[in-house]
C-alpha cells in the first residue's frame, strides 16, 4: 500500500508518517522509484505500537529504545524484562543511597544481583519523594502495596506467551510500558469505591 493508504488503515496523518520515517521509528518502506515506497501490514503494526506509546506518556526517544528491544530482543527472558524496564526507567542517579529502597523490596523476594540498578533507584527517588513532601506510608498500608505488587508480578510473569519469542518480547516490553497507566486508573476507582463505601451516604 502507498503512504496515503498505511494513514488511512492507521488513522495517523501523512505528515506524522513522514516524521516518524525521519526518526528511525517506522521503518522505510519498499521503493518502487526515488519519490514511491510501498508499505506492509508490518508497518501497519508498528505504527499501532509507536502510536500507543507516544499516546501513553513514552518519549520519542524511550519509543525507539522500545522498538530496538523490540527489533532485536535480547536471548534471556529474565534479561528482556530487564531491557524493557531501562527503555522507560530514568537515567540512575549516583547520589541516590539505595539502602532504604533495597530495605523495602526484600518484602518482594529481592536479593543483591535481582533488579537492574535503574529500577532500584526509581524506588529510591519515589522514597525520597515522598519524604520530601513529609509524607509517610501508613505502616498498615505498605505491606498491603508490595503484597499486591508480587501478586501482579508473578500472575503478569506466568502469562508470559511461549509460542514465540516475537510473542513473549511484544507482551513482556508493551506490557511493561502501556499497563502502567491502566494499573494508576484502576487504583484510583478503587480508591473511590472504597471511600464510597467508608464515608458515602
Amino acid at each position: 500500500m502507498r503512504i496515503s493508504g498505511l494513514s488511512a488503515q492507521t488513522g495517523v496523518t501523512v505528515p506524522t508518517i513522514k516524521y516518524y520515517l525521519r526518526e528511525g521509528l517506522l521503518p522505510e518502506g519498499e521503493r518502487s522509484s526515488p519519490t514511491q515506497a510501498s508499505y506492509s501490514e508490518k508497518h501497519v503494526e508498528r505504527l499501532r505500537v509507536i502510536r500507543a506509546l507516544l499516546d501513553a506518556g513514552v518519549s520519542i526517544a524511550e519509543t525507539r529504545r522500545v522498538l530496538a528491544t523490540l527489533d532485536d530482543p535480547p536471548e534471556s527472558a529474565n534479561d528482556l524484562l530487564g531491557t524493557a524496564h531501562a527503555a522507560i526507567t530514568p537515567e540512575v542517579d549516583e547520589t541516590l543511597d539505595l539502602t532504604d529502597a533495597e530495605r523495602l523490596v526484600t518484602a518482594l523476594g529481592w536479593k543483591p544481583g535481582m533488579c537492574d540498578v535503574a529500577v532500584l533507584n526509581a524506588v529510591a527517588r519515589a522514597m525520597q519523594g515522598l519524604e520530601s513532601a513529609g509524607f509517610v506510608v501508613p505502616e498498615s498500608v505498605m505491606p498491603e502495596y508490595l503484597a499486591s505488587m508480587r501478586r501482579i508480578a508473578d500472575a503478569e510473569i506466568a502469562a508470559v506467551p511461549s509460542e514465540s519469542a516475537e510473542a513473549a518480547v511484544r507482551y513482556v516490553v508493551l506490557g511493561s510500558v502501556l499497563v502502567e497507566p491502566l494499573l494508576l486508573a484502576l487504583r484510583r476507582v478503587a480508591q473511590q469505591v472504597a471511600s464510597g463505601e467508608r464515608f458515602g451516604e
